[in-house]
């Protein structure tokens, strides 16, 4: 048994859960800690956290680590969100933190994020598999924005992030000179111009009868004694109800009646009409609000990793899933992306012993021979370029911003003339392990290439072997290989500048 606390410095709380893991019991939640603090709105009024905030931030840390030792922690996990990602001066700040607390906190990226907001949903294991079986939207509200995640027949459709957060729409209203009666008004107008895009380019025909919230706001009072949100579980009208009851009563009644501080009530009122909004738009027939948060998902995934759980879903194919949805939507070819991918993976596994890249790596290029070609859906001319820009800009649930730079740079470099790592770090993003990742990915993606440069998809039955200095790529004898042996040359020249090893192409007898 592991005894793991999870730290969520978000937009507007400090929160830190104690959890006991163990294989025999799963994971147990033993202590909730939470401290009001609002970051969010210095970041995104100003880009910087205050002095006195960063001051408060720490003297709570510290705190944190002292409860940390009496429950005696063997390790401890703390991520930044939205409010310490979106800050101008973000290492100082993190440098700081760690200097003055002990206390070393990472930056999730948007996607990693969200994804760890997914797992801790589906930590509900058979109540999450059962929901999803049919359209369903996951709607993840933080401050910053909002992620609105569609499934249908228990796969990721679209994930879609929204600037539609919290405390990011509390900051636009206040800085609008209008009267309290107009607020409303004016929210739902925000909100349904964003929404209204998203209906157009993603629901279509697509019937949504779930909704799967995460929030800290109405979380925390659905299942409680709160007229008609006794269950986690709750038609969509009953949120309307509870509106409407909301706005007769002044913030000092709904803060009694609700039991919790008087300034979360104005925030519980945004998360409470974005649910609503989307809701309608969706025609949704059901909403769950299953109460779960950040830390949550951050201990699902410390037990996942450390083998003292047994995932309930099959995470990875949620992102292969929202790869091949990105694919579809740029036109690419699917038949070809899932040949490329067979002669890729099948080299991948050849060169273990020679590339010493892991499980992680091998999605990385999973990913990349769905996506080799999305950049022709802009240009023919600039396809590497444009595969590389669309990458970038597409978010990918479950990778980070690293990953998904390694991946947009494979897809561009199968396309063009490799770049060394000076070239390809001048902005600093990337660090020597990172482009070695791209150089070796990219390697067997131009060698799986070029093994389909016909488009035909020649090489279904490809088997490799690794055999002194040559990898031996056999195939079927009666297959006219002369247009891919003719332009194999330099596609395998790379291949060999990377590993040593030369890719030949033998045909049977």
């Amino acid at each position: 048994m592991k005894t793991f606390a999870a730290i969520d410095v978000g937009s507007y709380e400090l929160a830190m859960k104690i959890f006991e893991i163990s294989s025999r019991n799963g994971i147990k939640e033993i202590d909730h800690i939470r401290h009001r603090i609002d970051l969010g709105s210095d970041t995104f009024a100003t880009g910087k956290i205050s002095n006195e905030r960063i001051d408060e931030l720490c003297r709570v840390l510290r705190d944190y680590g002292e409860i940390m030792k009496s429950y005696k922690v063997d390790q401890y996990k703390a991520y930044g969100t939205s409010a310490i990602r979106e800050t101008d001066n973000r290492r100082i700040v993190l440098d700081q933190i760690a200097q003055r607390t002990g206390i070393t906190i990472e930056v999730l990226s948007n996607s990693e994020q969200r994804f760890l907001d997914y797992k801790s949903i589906a930590s509900g294991g058979d109540v999450f598999n059962r929901i999803i079986e049919k359209g369903t939207a996951i709607v993840d509200i933080g401050g910053g924005s909002i992620q609105v995640s569609l499934f249908d027949n228990d796969m990721l459709v679209t994930t879609q992030n929204m600037r539609l957060g919290v405390l990011r729409l509390q900051d636009r209203l206040g800085r609008l000179n209008i009267r309290p009666e107009q607020k409303e008004g004016m929210l739902d107008e925000i909100i349904s111009s964003q929404l209204a895009v998203f209906k157009k380019l993603y629901l279509k025909d697509r019937a949504v009868e779930n909704i799967i919230v995460v929030d800290d706001y109405v979380s925390a009072i659905v299942g409680k004694n709160v007229d008609g949100l006794e269950h986690s579980s709750v038609e969509a009208s009953a949120m309307d109800n509870f509106l409407e009851r909301l706005r007769a009563k002044s913030v000092q009644e709904a803060a009694g009646i609700l039991d919790m501080p008087e300034e979360n009530v104005p925030l519980l009122f945004i998360s409470g009409v974005l649910i609503n909004r989307i809701a309608k738009v969706m025609d949704a027939k059901m909403i769950w609000v299953p109460g779960v948060t950040l830390c949550d998902g951050i201990a699902y995934e410390y037990g996942e990793k450390n083998k003292l759980i047994k995932a309930s879903h099959d995470f990875e194919q949620d992102i292969i899933a929202c790869a091949q949805n990105i694919s579809k939507r740029y036109m690419g070819s699917r038949r070809r992306g899932e040949t490329l991918e067979k002669i890729a993976l099948t080299i991948y596994d050849s060169m273990k012993k020679v590339h010493g890249l892991g499980d992680r790596e091998r999605l990385l290029l999973r990913i990349a021979t769905l996506l080799h070609d999305c950049g022709k859906y802009i240009s023919l001319v600039n396809l590497g370029q444009c595969s590389y820009n669309i990458i970038m800009s597409t978010e990918i649930i479950g990778l980070s911003h690293v990953e998904r730079e390694i991946v947009a740079n494979v897809v561009k470099y199968n396309h063009m003339d490799f770049q060394y790592y000076e070239a390809m770090d001048k902005d600093g993003y990337i660090t020597g392990k990172e482009y070695l990742t791209i150089a070796k990915l990219t390697a067997i993606l131009k060698v799986a290439n070029g093994l389909d440069r016909s488009h035909k998809q020649k090489f279904k039955n490809v088997k490799t072997t690794l055999k002194d200095e040559q990898l031996i790529i056999s195939v079927d004898s009666s297959v006219d290989v002369t247009l891919e042996k003719g332009l194999f040359a330099k596609r395998a020249d790379f291949f060999e500048e990377v590993y040593s090893v030369r890719p030949v192409i033998r045909q049977g007898n």
